[in-house]
Parts: structure tokens; sequence; C-alpha cells
């Protein structure tokens, strides 16, 4: 029940809400800018000499950050065949990804190989096939939360890199409002599909206490949440929705972690500006070498 539990969470209402945050939070527009700026140099050192290169993506969601990355890479690449493998437990996501492939030009000269599964799962079939594909670039976006082991996760997809390969992931940032509110109420908010959350501290620490060589970019964002403190807010409760990872924010807690969390917000998670209150949502993204 837990894996079945896991590999849909973002199906259905769970799908919908994440959509809505991501259309609010303007998050993507944050990556994509930030993978514009960080990606084009990173791309020529891990392709250089190369007659192929072989993309993984994990935990991918609907592809609209894959579909940045791969278009980075032919744009780097334009004579280079590049092949995806799609790593996503949601089907309803991954059918996403298969009609943004479908109407866009650029992608359908890809061959993707689609794995519907969790991380954990797929990282189980590679060990029992025992034939490894290797890749030349993994990305892991906003998915590391989820997984049953960052140490665990981090080691088996490093050992999928080719030389000179990367492994990305991208994460909220320490001491962002993200990594305040799930840590101050970790006890009632990791709970569900996220039982431990991580930021990239953790990550971080992680490579560290390793050695691994690697390289942390900064992705600004932010994003309006007034509306989380009207509670007549259609809009606001959404928010608090995805953000508490509930289903309804205010039946789910008692009034006094209500109050609470609502007070984080505002003082400890976000800045306020001409009357609007501003969470901070940035991120961290993170490649680790070979």
């Amino acid at each position: 029940m837990a894996e079945e539990a896991k590999t849909t969470c973002y199906d259905g209402s769970c799908a919908q809400s994440f959509q809505f945050y991501l259309q609010h939070s303007g998050e993507h527009q944050a990556i994509f800018q930030g993978l514009h700026n960080i990606l084009p140099g990173e791309f020529k050192r891990i392709g250089l000499d190369k007659s192929s290169l072989d993309v993984l993506g994990v935990g991918s969601g609907g592809g609209e950050v894959d579909a940045q990355i791969l278009t980075l890479l032919q744009s780097t690449f334009p004579a280079v065949p590049i092949t995806t493998d799609i790593v996503e437990g949601s089907s309803q996501l991954t059918d996403n990804f298969k009609t943004l492939v479908a109407k866009t030009a650029n992608l359908q000269k890809i061959p993707f190989a689609w794995h519907l599964t969790s991380s954990e799962n797929y990282e189980k079939q590679v060990k029992v096939k025992g034939d490894m594909k290797k890749f030349d670039f993994i990305q892991m976006v906003q998915m590391i939360y989820y997984v049953d082991n960052l140490a665990d996760t981090i080691t088996f997809y490093r050992s999928l890199l080719k030389n000179n390969g990367r492994l990305m992931v991208i994460v909220e940032s320490a001491h962002s409002g993200w990594d305040i509110l799930w840590k101050t109420y970790k006890k009632v908010l990791a709970v569900d599909a996220i039982t431990e959350y991580r930021s990239s501290a953790e990550v971080v620490a992680y490579l560290k206490s390793q050695g691994l060589k690697y390289e942390e970019h900064s992705i600004p964002n932010s994003y309006d949440i007034t509306d989380c403190f009207d509670p007549s807010s259609q809009t606001g409760g959404r928010l608090l929705d995805f953000m508490t990872a509930k289903n309804n924010f205010y039946q789910s807690f008692t009034p006094e972690i209500r109050a609470g969390i609502l007070d984080l917000l505002r003082n400890k998670c976000s800045v306020e500006k001409d009357g609007k209150v501003f969470f901070n949502s940035n991120l961290s993204c993170i490649l680790v070498d070979a």
C-alpha cells in the first residue's frame, strides 16, 4: 500500500493542486531562467567529443522542465543524437508529458523510454536486470523529498553516470520559506507522501560527507501568498492545501496549529511589500560530478 500511495501521489486531485501551484508560484519560469543561465556551459563540457548523448529524468512530472533541458541540449549539440529515459510514478503526469512531446516538434526527434514507476522501483529493476544503461546527464527536479533514502538515491544515480557526466538536483534552498515551514511543523506535515523533508542543506551535507565534487547555483523565486491570510479566499485555501500537503488546510489542523502556521508564513517565511506578502521560494540547483 505504501508503494501504491507513493506512485500515485500526483494523480487525480493532487495533480490538479500541483498544476494550480505551478501557475500561481511562477516556479517553472524561475527554474527555466536558472537553467538557461547554468546549463549551456555545462552541456558543452559534458558533450565534448561525444557521438551521442543519453539523458535520464527522474520524477519528471508533466515534462515541462525536461522539455527545456532537452531543448537546451539540442541547441548546444544540434547534430548529436539524444536519447531520453523518464522515470515517473504518476500515470496522469506521464500522459501530460507524452502530450507535450507530441505537440513539440524538436522533442519528436528524440526517442523516449517511459518507466512508469517510482525511483526506488526503477533502482530495483535496474539492479535485477544487471545491464545498467549509463547516462551523460541525469536530472532530479523537485523530487528528492519523495525518496526513501537520500544517500542511497544519490549513490545509485551517480553510479549510472558516464565519464564526465553530471547529476542535477533541484531542490528548495536551505532557509527558504519551504525549509522553515516544513522543519518547524514536521510532526504534522511530514506524515504522508513526504515523511522526511529535505532542502539543499541535507543534499549538500551528504555530498560533503562523501567528499563528492559539486557546484551549487541559486535560483531565486518568490510568490504572492497574501490570499492565504483571507479565510474566505479560494486561492488562498488552495495554496495552503498544497503548501501543507493536505486536502483541506482548515479541516486538517487544530486552530492552534493553523494559527501558528499562518503566523510563521507571514513573519518567518516571507517578506511584505506594498501591502502584499511574498513567500520565499528560493531553489538550489546542485550539479554533482560523476
